[in-house]
C-alpha cells in the first residue's frame, strides 16, 4: 500500500476535470436499504461500474491486476468485494474472473508473493489478498480445481510467510510496513500491517480451531496497544519509524485501521466467548464514532482527508473496508447489530445519492456526506460504495462457515513454502475450551509528507 508523497498520482483537479466531463442530470440510485431487492439492484449497478475498471481478464493482460494508477493490493480488495457480492446477492457473473485472478496472483507458494510484485510488495498489500482468500473460505466460494491450492491454504500460506517477519529488533515487535529493505518505508512500522496480520490470525483461529493462530492474534493485539498505536480509548494511529523505536507516532486515524481490528476482535470474541474480547470489540466499535458525521447523521466519512480534498488513490477506498468489516462483525458479535446497522443503512443510502456522475450518470462520488455527486470518479470510490451498499444484506445470509461447520475449502497448515525464518510451531494444536539507513531517511521524509496532508485532523 502506498502513502501520500510516496509516488506520483493523478491530482484531485485531474479527477475533477474527468468528472465534469461526465456531468449528467440523471437521478441517484434508488436505494431503500430496508428492501432486499432494492439493495441488490443498486449493488449490481455499482459493482458493474466497479468491474469496468478491471482489465486483467483480457488476452495479453495480467490476471488479477488493475491498470494504473491503481495498486496491486487494491485488486485483491476488489475480489473480496466481489466474493461478498456473490454471497449476498447470488450473482455469479464475475466469479470466473475472481478465481482466475486469485490463482494467478497467489504465486508459486500460494502466499500472494507473485514474481510481478515481490520487489515492491508490502506486508499490508499481501494481507489484503490474504483477506480475500479467507473470505472465500468462510463463504464457501467455489473452490479452485483440485490441482490448485485451496482458499484456506492461501490464507494459511499468507500467515506462514508473515509470522516469521515479526520483528523484535525494534519497537518491541510488530510487522514492518515493507517486506524488503530496499523499499521506502522499510523502517516504518504501521498499524495496518500488524492489524492485517491480527485480523487474518483471528479468522484462521475461528475457521480452523487452531490455538497457535489465536496465540498470534493475542500477541499482535497486545503489541499494538503496548507500542501505543492503539490508545487507551481504542483509537488507532497510523504508525511510527523504528529509527526512534516508534516513539513519535504518526497520529492520523484511518477508517480501515479501526475496521481491521474490529473484525479481528469480533472473531476472537466469537471463538472464545470471553468478556475480554467482547469488551474490546465494543470499545473499538465505540471509537469509530469519529468516522461518522454529525451534520449527516450516521454517514461515514474519511475525516483525515475528505474535508481538505487530499484523499489519495489508496485512501479513496478506505471507507469501504470499514463498512465491510462492520457488516461482518454483526455476524461474529451479534450484540453489535443495533449499533452498526443504522450506520450502514444511513451511509449506504447517502452513498447511493452520490452515484449520478460519469458517462452513464451513475458513477459514485467520494463524499457520501454531501449526498450528491462531488464531480469525482475513481475505482476506489466505486468499490467503497459497493461495500457499504451490499453490507446491508448481511442479515439475509448465513454466518461464515468453519472447518467443523460446513467449510469445504482445502487447507494446509504448512503452506507457504520455505519461510524466511522458522515457522511458528504447533500449527496443528486444537483450541481447548480453557484457553532496515537509506530507507530510514526516505521513511522520515515520507512521514513528513503524510503529516502535511492531514495531521491537523488528528484526534485529540
Amino acid at each position: 500500500m502506498r502513502m501520500a508523497g510516496h509516488t506520483s498520482r493523478p491530482s484531485w483537479t485531474g479527477l475533477l476535470a474527468l468528472g465534469l466531463a461526465g456531468l449528467s442530470s440523471v437521478q441517484a440510485l434508488d436505494l431503500d436499504a430496508d428492501n432486499n431487492e432494492s439493495v441488490k439492484k443498486a449493488a449490481k449497478i455499482v459493482a458493474t461500474d466497479m468491474m469496468s475498471y478491471y482489465t486483467g481478464y483480457r488476452p495479453g493482460d495480467n490476471p488479477g491486476n488493475l491498470p494504473d494508477p491503481y495498486y496491486w493490493w487494491e485488486a485483491g480488495a476488489m475480489f473480496n468485494a466481489i466474493i461478498d457480492y456473490w454471497f449476498v446477492t447470488g450473482d455469479d457473473q464475475w466469479n470466473d474472473w475472481t478465481i482466475q485472478g486469485m490463482l494467478w496472483q497467489a504465486g508459486d507458494n500460494a502466499a500472494f508473493m507473485p514474481n510481478n510484485q515481490t520487489k515492491t510488495e508490502g506486508n499490508d498489500d499481501q494481507a489484503f489478498w490474504g483477506f480475500t482468500a479467507m473470505s472465500a473460505a468462510e463463504r464457501n466460494f467455489p473452490n479452485p480445481p483440485d490441482d490448485k491450492p485451496g482458499w484456506l491454504e492461501m490464507a494459511q500460506a499468507t500467515f506462514n510467510t508473515q509470522a516469521p517477519r515479526w520483528d523484535d529488533s525494534s519497537c518491541g515487535g510488530g510487522l514492518r510496513w515493507q517486506i524488503f529493505t530496499w523499499n521506502n518505508g522499510y523502517n516504518y512500522k504501521n498499524t495496518i500491517s500488524t492489524g492485517g496480520f491480527f485480523n487474518l490470525a483471528a479468522r484462521l483461529a475461528k475457521y480452523t480451531g487452531n490455538q497457535t493462530y489465536a496465540d498470534w492474534a493475542e500477541k499482535a493485539w497486545d503489541w499494538t496497544y503496548n507500542v501505543g498505536f492503539m490508545t487507551p480509548e481504542y483509537h488507532f494511529w497510523d504508525g511510527a519509524s523504528d529509527l526512534d523505536n516508534c516513539t513519535e507516532k504518526n497520529k492520523i486515524e484511518w477508517t480501515y485501521n479501526a475496521g481491521v481490528y474490529l473484525l479481528g476482535a469480533a472473531n476472537m470474541y466469537n471463538l472464545t466467548e470471553s468478556k475480554k474480547w467482547k469488551e474490546r470489540t465494543q470499545k473499538v466499535l465505540d471509537a469509530t464514532d469519529v468516522f461518522f458525521s454529525k451534520e449527516a447523521p450516521n454517514v461515514m466519512y474519511e475525516r483525515a482527508c475528505e474535508t481538505v480534498n487530499t484523499c489519495m488513490v489508496d485512501q479513496r477506498s478506505f471507507k469501504g473496508y470499514l463498512a465491510r468489516w462492520m457488516g461482518a462483525t454483526t455476524q461474529m458479535a451479534p450484540f453489535t447489530y443495533d449499533q452498526i446497522m443504522p450506520r450502514l443503512k444511513a451511509s449506504a443510502e447517502a452513498a447511493a445519492k452520490t452515484c449520478t456522475g460519469g458517462p452513464k450518470g451513475r458513477s459514485c462520488g467520494l463524499k457520501w456526506t454531501d449526498k450528491k455527486w462531488d464531480n469525482t470518479r475513481d475505482f476506489g470510490q466505486q468499490m467503497a460504495a459497493l461495500e457499504v451498499i451490499q453490507s446491508n444484506l448481511i442479515t439475509r445470509v448465513a454466518p461464515p462457515v468453519t472447518d467443523d461447520n460446513g467449510g469445504t475449502s482445502k487447507g494446509d497448515p504448512s503452506a507457504g513454502g520455505k519461510p524466511e525464518e522458522p515457522r511458528p510451531s504447533s500449527l496443528m494444536r486444537k483450541i481447548t475450551t480453557a484457553d532496515r539507513a537509506g530507507a530510514g531517511i526516505l521513511t522520515a521524509m515520507m512521514m513528513v509528507a503524510i503529516g502535511g496532508s492531514a495531521t491537523w485532523l488528528c484526534w485529540d
